[in-house]
């Protein structure tokens, strides 16, 4: 995965907005106004930050040299993903429709 089909994959989402919030050097992804995905555009390593459910963040971090606690963010709820060719682009866009999913308004009955 590089910053194209991460940029692709999460505009194929429904209801995605990107924005550059935090500046030009952020791209950020959101759901419902919510954010769901940040990355940094002047990383030399591609990295991102997606949210996760607390224990399976624990549970990725421990399986996977790739997954470590979110950079810049609120630990217990978002992890930061090295893309370093490590894990599979579609175990990638499973964790960021994890992200997404957690985000993405509750449909009302």
């Amino acid at each position: 995965m590089n910053i194209e089909s991460l940029r692709e994959y999460c505009l194929s989402l429904p209801d995605v907005e990107e924005a550059l919030p935090f500046g030009p050097d952020t791209l950020v992804y959101k759901v419902g106004g919510k954010i769901f995905l940040l990355t940094g555009l002047d990383e030399v390593e591609f990295r991102f930050n997606a949210k996760c459910d607390p224990d399976k963040a624990i549970e990725l971090r421990e399986e996977y040299p790739c997954v470590i606690p979110g950079w810049h963010m609120n630990k217990k709820h978002w992890n930061t993903i090295v893309v370093d060719g490590s894990v599979s682009d579609k175990l990638l866009r499973e964790w960021i429709l994890h992200s997404y999913e957690l985000v993405k308004p509750k449909k009302k009955k």
